[in-house]
């Protein structure tokens, strides 16, 4: 008999109780400076590291309620044909769609939503990378283009935040459709006479970027955001040439012209609401004095280390 097991053990554990299981994810690793985060400052810190300020990726629910006051309402999306093709590579194209409606409770990788910004009517079109990477298929243009309908209809700005890969091969053809389909939504929109507003955030490539990404009436980044078509190592061994450094960072198209600010997710609010007055007002024109127009911050260039994709 052994009283350490039998007899001991259990009347410790009767007089402290039973351990607790402590979960797995209270604290994040910043993957710029590696520091530890508790999860709850950075929730609160909106997932900007708190020690070196890297913009780590935001959901889409996160974004919407970063950026909209109070009282804004989700849009029901139509729904788009699912597995047109019936692809199947390592596993069922049906299955992973289905894996991830569970984890992000989103139907498809973007996000619908009306409101306010600091009183200012808008409708915000925003992309949820957990879901298969923020892929463009057929899902997401018609969520796309009913965000477009929207803006028209309630007379109101288009927001859209993109954090995507790229084209969803999965669907084909039908994915790339979705290219010139979000274009011509983008032109619904300002043929209405409204401002189509892109916030380009970390990762911004493939088709989103070739698309309505970079057809923006103005064209805002969150610092060190990765934004391009093809990935760096591509490129390299295309043109044989080494790439500068930062290439396709947002400070780097900023320095370039391709942006026209980059803005801190703190700041992106404010920023977003002053663009939509500029843009709106009907008060001021051509000939407005200009210490009469609303002031907007000085596009920034954040010193953050560059993180350099896989």
């Amino acid at each position: 008999m052994n009283w350490i097991s039998d007899w001991a053990l259990p009347k410790v554990k009767a007089l402290f109780g039973q351990p607790r299981e402590v979960p797995d994810n209270l604290w994040h690793k910043c993957p710029a400076c590696e520091q530890m985060i508790f999860h709850r400052d950075l929730e609160r810190n909106l997932h900007v590291c708190t020690h070196c300020g890297h913009h780590m990726r935001l959901s889409a629910a996160g974004r919407v309620k970063a950026t909209l006051d109070e009282g804004w309402s989700r849009i029901e999306l139509p729904k788009a044909p699912a597995d047109p093709l019936r692809f199947r590579d390592q596993r069922k194209y049906a299955d992973r769609l289905k894996e991830a409606q569970q984890k992000s409770g989103m139907d498809d990788a973007v996000l619908v939503a009306q409101g306010t910004i600091l009183g200012r009517k808008a409708v915000l079109g925003v992309f949820e990378f957990n879901f298969m990477a923020g892929s463009m298929g057929a899902g997401v243009g018609e969520a796309l283009v009913t965000a477009a309908k929207l803006a028209v209809l309630q007379d109101a700005p288009l927001i859209v935040f993109t954090a995507s890969g790229g084209a969803r091969m999965q669907e084909g053809a039908i994915s790339l459709m979705q290219m010139p389909r979000t274009v011509i939504a983008t032109r619904m929109v300002k043929e209405a006479g409204l401002p189509f507003i892109v916030v380009l955030c970390d990762p911004t490539t493939g088709g989103v970027t070739a698309s309505f990404a970079m057809l923006g009436d103005i064209q805002i980044a969150e610092p060190n955001a990765l934004i391009g078509f093809a990935g760096a190592r591509v490129i390299e061994q295309t043109v044989r040439e080494k790439l500068p450094e930062g290439f396709q960072r947002a400070e780097y198209l900023l320095e370039h012209g391709i942006l026209d600010m980059v803005v801190k997710r703190h700041d992106m609010r404010a920023t977003l609401a002053q663009v939509i007055s500029l843009l709106r007002e009907p008060t001021l024109s051509a000939e407005t004095p200009a210490e009469d127009l609303p002031m907007l911050p000085a596009p920034e260039t954040v010193e953050a280390e560059v993180v350099k994709p896989a």
